[in-house]
């Protein structure tokens, strides 16, 4: 899925969150705000908000980095998978092929 925003409107919205947080009721309402000035979808912040927490430490959960680092390895099991596949019919063909019974 091709990310919508850049990086740094995202690092801009979070930042924004975090330094007007105590001038809102709550942080949902700052949240809102921000989200309708740059507009962008409420959610869509709060989930920037909240992984933006957990990348530093303060909750717990999958950093970013852990996540992508995740990512890589399926998609390098996948790809050993696909081979051992691809090896397995060869050696299938090959063992057929020997067989002096086939001749």
């Amino acid at each position: 899925m091709p990310k919508k925003y850049d990086e740094a409107t995202r690092a801009k919205a979070v930042r924004l969150v975090v330094e007007h947080r105590d001038e809102y009721p709550s942080e949902y309402a700052a949240i809102t705000a921000t989200a309708k000035r740059l507009k962008l979808t409420p959610e869509t912040l709060r989930k920037w908000v909240r992984q933006q927490e957990v990348d530093q430490g303060g909750k717990p959960g999958v950093t970013r980095e852990e996540a992508a680092e995740v990512r890589v390895l399926k998609r390098k099991v996948l790809e050993l998978e696909e081979t051992v596949e691809i090896l397995k019919a060869a050696t299938t063909f090959f063992a057929r092929e020997s067989d002096p019974r086939q001749q």
